[in-house]
């Protein structure tokens, strides 16, 4: 099972000091874990940081890693790829970065099939990115990032562009592949009740620094929420022992 921990990260834009001193608690293959935080706060740095796209201070420790780095996927906000190629064809690509060369085989064309139809965009194959709404976008971002097969997974606000019932339907089939695959899923998210549903660890970032790390349900707490988004909540317990944040005022 692969582990991953980091150890006094850092990151500059420039002169600029953007992550300090960024160290976690060990999280585990099967697990979830929403990164949260204000707007602002360092979590795009932080992937970054944590995928080899800047340099810094700090350590990211793997262990129990097949892949070492070279198993970080990062996705980012926006879709990464040509808007004259297909969605077939954008996936493809993605997963060649696995095996370069001109050669398709069979096997990439399964993995191709099974990404979309996970992910129900099938119906979208052979359409230009181009002409797809940010919704369809997005998932298609998804889907090149799984198909690539990655240990560690970083996606930067995967739900942002999608309505309810894609953001559930993305999110429970994160959780389920975190679980399947035994791969660490880190996922930033604004919407802290989704963070509470579907995550099973959060690390919180604020002023570029952790705020915290840990099991959702014991650093989501009432604390948190006055000091990193200066509010004042309740979280109340609902059905099948689910937790909730109500928002009573700002402070």
């Amino acid at each position: 099972m692969v582990k991953l921990q980091l150890e006094n990260l850092g990151a500059r834009y420039g002169q600029r000091e953007i992550l300090r001193e960024v160290t976690t608690t060990t999280f585990l293959g099967g697990q979830v874990v929403a990164v949260v935080g204000p707007n602002a706060a360092g979590k795009s740095t932080l992937f970054k940081r944590m995928a080899g796209l800047l340099d810094g201070p700090g350590r990211v420790n793997l262990q129990d890693s097949k892949k070492g780095l070279q198993g970080i996927c990062y996705m980012p906000q926006g879709l990464n790829a040509s808007a004259r190629l297909t969605v077939y064809e954008s996936v493809l690509l993605a997963r060649k970065q696995l095996n370069p060369g001109w050669r398709v085989d069979d096997d990439e064309l399964q993995r191709v099939d099974q990404i979309l139809a996970a992910l129900g965009i099938s119906e979208l194959s052979f359409r230009n990115l181009g002409e797809l709404s940010g919704g369809q976008q997005q998932l298609v971002s998804i889907a090149q990032t799984l198909v690539r097969e990655p240990e560690i997974l970083l996606m930067d606000e995967p739900t942002s562009a999608l309505d309810m019932h894609r953001q559930v339907q993305v999110l429970n089939f994160m959780r389920s592949l975190a679980r399947q695959r035994q791969i660490i899923v880190f996922i930033a998210i604004h919407d802290l009740n989704q963070a509470l549903r579907f995550a099973d660890q959060v690390l919180v970032i604020a002023n570029g620094r952790a705020q915290g790390s840990g099991p959702s349900d014991e650093v989501i707490n009432v604390q948190m929420l006055r000091e990193v988004y200066q509010v004042r909540a309740r979280i109340e317990t609902c059905s099948q022992a689910r937790r909730h944040i109500l928002i009573d005022d700002i402070v």
